[in-house]
């Protein structure tokens, strides 16, 4: 099981990678950020804003944050239409994840959370521990997509591994 300083840590190290990818592609004009680039979500507009919606979506789960805009994974790749709304969301959404990941203690990674899955189709029930490192694990996955987006496109980033991540 995981505890509150995993979750502290990965907090931290989402809105460090976010804000990489965020600089990468505030270098793109717009059409490049949109360009259909093969991944799983297209492009990298969409495939960002499918992030902030997992995000979302969990931590509304999770902590009763407040629902996304986008009610489903289709939605989701085009729920802040401009570069600049996205932009603000990912980085106030951070925030949120951050602040959230401070106040958590041991006893809210205990039990199970109970919810419908639009996806799915159906209730599951998982760990509530579990559904935390999924939540960092999905955001983990699709920002390698956009980051290979973004090298493909000639961007330049920088680490991306943890054991590199600023200290605070």
């Amino acid at each position: 099981m995981i505890g509150p300083d995993y979750v502290t840590t990965m907090a931290a190290y989402n809105r460090w990678q976010n804000e990489q990818l965020l600089s990468a592609a505030d270098g793109l004009d717009e059409s490049a950020r949109r360009l259909e680039r093969g991944a799983f979500f297209g492009s990298i507009h969409a495939t960002l804003n499918h992030i902030l919606w997992g995000d979302q979506i969990w931590m509304h789960r999770l902590a009763d944050a407040p629902a996304p805009r986008a009610r489903s994974i289709a939605e989701s790749l085009t729920q802040c239409a401009t570069w600049a709304d996205l932009k603000s969301a990912r980085r106030g959404f951070d925030q949120v994840l951050v602040d959230w990941a401070s106040t958590l203690d041991r006893d809210r990674l205990d039990g199970e959370l109970h919810w419908f899955s639009g996806s799915m189709g159906r209730d599951l029930r998982k760990p509530r521990w579990l559904l935390v490192t999924h939540m960092f694990n999905h955001q983990t996955h699709h920002r390698g997509q956009v980051h290979a987006m973004l090298t493909a496109a000639g961007a330049k980033l920088g680490d991306t591994d943890l054991p590199f991540m600023p200290a605070p």
